[in-house]
């Protein structure tokens, strides 16, 4: 499984867990109002304000995934996309390189 996979899975993971804490705090504040505990506006608020946080969280929860992947992976000795690069690049000339000296030995 790649990094790119993993990451989707976990964001995709968060903002379901999200989606279901939103809608099961929308069920309690409907509660609340018919109990006559809170009045709409105040549901409306609450539910901005945590829905608010939430995401400001995620955000940060997101980035602190993506550091421990990669440091994860770094220690697993798994290369960047970048070292795989500069190692196709290399490897590109020095086919080059075999192909050209092939060809003076042929001449």
């Amino acid at each position: 499984m790649d990094s790119a996979n993993i990451w989707k899975q976990l964001l995709l993971l968060g903002v379901g867990t999200t989606a279901l804490l939103v809608e099961r705090l929308r069920e309690l504040t409907d509660e609340w109002v018919k109990q006559g505990k809170i009045d709409p506006q105040q549901a409306t608020d609450l539910i901005n304000e945590i829905s608010k946080r939430i995401k400001d969280e995620q955000v940060n929860v997101e980035v602190l995934i993506q550091r421990q992947i990669r440091n994860v992976m770094q220690d697993l000795g798994v290369p960047r996309q970048s070292e795989i690069d500069e190692l196709r690049g290399r490897i590109d000339r020095l086919e080059r390189q075999v192909r050209e000296l092939e060809n003076r030995s042929w001449r």
